[in-house]
């Protein structure tokens, strides 16, 4: 940005952790009234992935702030339709390309329209596209109703993950350009809906500009934040820079600057009115967990380091495959690989900053075993012998 407004507030790094560990729902009693659907518009966002380990990562993000809420549970809240009894059923939430693919509040589907109209502007796509093959496809969901790709004819032409059939490329380009909509899963298939029968006819426009979609989602990104960077507020739901700088000034975010961070920071204003204080939560974190999906955020805000090493060859792996950092004490103390076998929930390899992580550590793979209904926990690994020794003690003595 040419100009900077002068800052409103001087936070120090503690404030800046102790917001943003706030703003994601982390610190202070969690609203379990609002339950999972509350999390989902409390994070504007919820990353999809494919990886189930102790469970896929849509569902270990409301587990990280609301605890052992039931895995269908989850699954409902995000999307089975309700009705007050006056109006046919409408959705919660509905699926799109934010942070990367995400669950998003269906309120939110209006503020969707930049990328939509990009989308459909855009020349060069991965995959070739057969003639017809889109038209074929809408007439067949708005002929037969809800489908999954495999009902539509088929997702893939082998077995290579990316050798999608022209009904998947068609229909996925139809997902982008806003004409069909994903707001259910059936056994991780996407089912796709024509976006006229499935949002909510007040929501179902394409009015506001790109401007104020931008202005809504950076508002958005800053309050899901607390406090951020104009990179951190730009990678929340993946905007450019300059579509940032664009409409700051304007978003009802605040200029503050924070200890120790070397660029200026934005912050909502409602998040600056009382302190930050509560009980922490102590938990594993999905890699996918909005609280630490972007690296050089995470390094600022807590001096650690985050990377997702599923995608590494073994050998060159530091962490593990799935490795979740460990919140604890609003601050992140180590790291678990975890995995499962029948019912023992087991931790193949364990990072800790300190000794003095592992009651916490230990309170997090009990937590997360009673969870996934595992009644065992086994320790293989540790980044000292010693460690892992303690760690098994203080789970014996806490199972005992």
């Amino acid at each position: 940005m040419t100009s900077l407004p002068r800052p409103t507030a001087e936070l120090t790094a503690d404030e800046a952790r102790r917001i943003a560990l706030r703003a994601q729902g982390f610190l202070g009693a969690p609203d379990r009234r609002g339950g999972v659907r509350g999390v989902l518009r409390h994070l504007g966002a919820v990353q999809l992935d494919t990886i189930s380990v102790l469970a896929r990562s849509h569902e270990l993000i409301p587990y990280a702030r609301l605890g052992a809420v039931g895995r269908k549970t989850v699954d409902t809240a995000y999307w089975t339709p309700a009705s007050d009894g006056t109006a046919p059923p409408s959705p919660h939430a509905f699926e799109y390309w934010s942070h990367a693919a995400c669950i998003l509040p269906v309120e939110e589907w209006p503020h969707f329209a930049f990328r939509r109209r990009a989308y459909r502007a855009r020349p060069h796509w991965n995959h070739a596209l057969p003639d017809g093959t889109y038209e074929q496809v809408i007439k067949q969901l708005r002929t037969e109703g809800p489908l999954t790709a495999t009902d539509l004819g088929g997702a893939k032409k082998t077995s290579e993950w990316w050798d999608w059939s022209g009904t998947k490329v068609a229909v996925e380009r139809a997902l982008m350009h806003g004409e069909v909509v994903c707001t259910e899963r059936r056994g991780w298939k996407r089912v796709y809906d024509l976006a006229e029968r499935a949002i909510p006819a007040e929501l179902l426009h394409d009015e506001l500009d790109d401007t104020e979609c931008l202005r809504r989602l950076v508002r958005l990104a800053g309050q899901s934040l607390g406090v951020g960077t104009r990179a951190d507020i730009a990678d929340y739901h993946r905007l450019k820079g300059e579509q940032v700088d664009a409409v700051l000034a304007d978003s009802g975010l605040v200029p503050v600057t924070v200890e120790g961070w070397a660029k200026p920071a934005w912050a909502d204003p409602a998040a600056l009115e009382t302190p930050p204080r509560g009980r922490h939560r102590t938990t594993l974190l999905s890699p996918f967990d909005s609280l630490v999906w972007e690296r050089a955020r995470t390094e600022r805000v807590f001096g650690f380091t985050h990377r997702l090493e599923a995608y590494v060859p073994k050998p060159k792996r530091v962490y593990g495959y799935f490795a979740m950092p460990v919140l604890a004490g609003g601050h992140l103390v180590g790291r678990v690989d975890p995995a499962r076998e029948g019912a023992t929930l087991v931790a193949k390899q364990v990072t800790l900053e300190s000794p003095k992580a592992v009651p916490a550590v230990a309170q997090a793979l009990l937590d997360a075993a009673a969870w996934v209904d595992c009644t065992n926990i086994r320790v293989e690994r540790a980044n000292t012998p010693s460690l892992r020794e303690a760690l098994t003690t203080e789970l014996a003595r806490t199972l005992g």
